[in-house]
């Protein structure tokens, strides 16, 4: 992808849903990937109430020593690195400094609930292109596909 940004939108929204359908392999089923992870109420799409409560759910997961608060390390612990690779590349490694900076907003080293779910909340918006409050894993990746002049 050429924009860093929805590559790192792209790497929030799938990862860990690869790492927990790779933990919980028989429990998991591919329409529960990405961000379809969220639609509790398995209606085909997901609402921003849904999205809001998957992720507090996902911060909650991530904050590995409950402090309320997500360390880079926290936040990224759980991405897998590419190939048979057990370290990240320095592309990764480059990416993921860059979202861990524009999620905390206040630059004090770490990513509150509320920061979180601020970026959450502008994800949600970016992917929801009729703006109905509902979105969906096509409506997602036609958002991703779009070109920054077309946001």
């Amino acid at each position: 992808m050429r924009n860093p940004m929805l590559t790192a939108l792209l790497l929030a929204l799938s990862l860990p849903a690869t790492t927990q359908a790779q933990t919980t392999q028989t429990q998991t089923v591919p329409s529960e990937r990405g961000v379809m992870r969220y639609d509790a109420n398995k209606d085909g799409a997901v609402t921003l109430e849904e999205w809001r409560t998957g992720q507090q759910a996902r911060f909650k997961r991530l904050d590995a020593n409950n402090d309320g608060k997500l360390t880079q390390d926290e936040l990224f612990a759980r991405t897998p690195a590419l190939g048979n690779s057990v370290l990240p590349t320095d592309r990764q490694v480059g990416r993921q400094s860059a979202y861990f900076q524009r999620l905390d907003a206040d630059k004090d080293g770490v990513v509150t609930l509320t920061e979180f779910m601020a970026q959450g909340e502008r994800n949600f918006a970016r992917c929801d292109l009729d703006k109905n409050g509902r979105i969906d894993a096509a409506e997602c990746r036609q958002a991703l596909q779009r070109k920054p002049a077309e946001r």
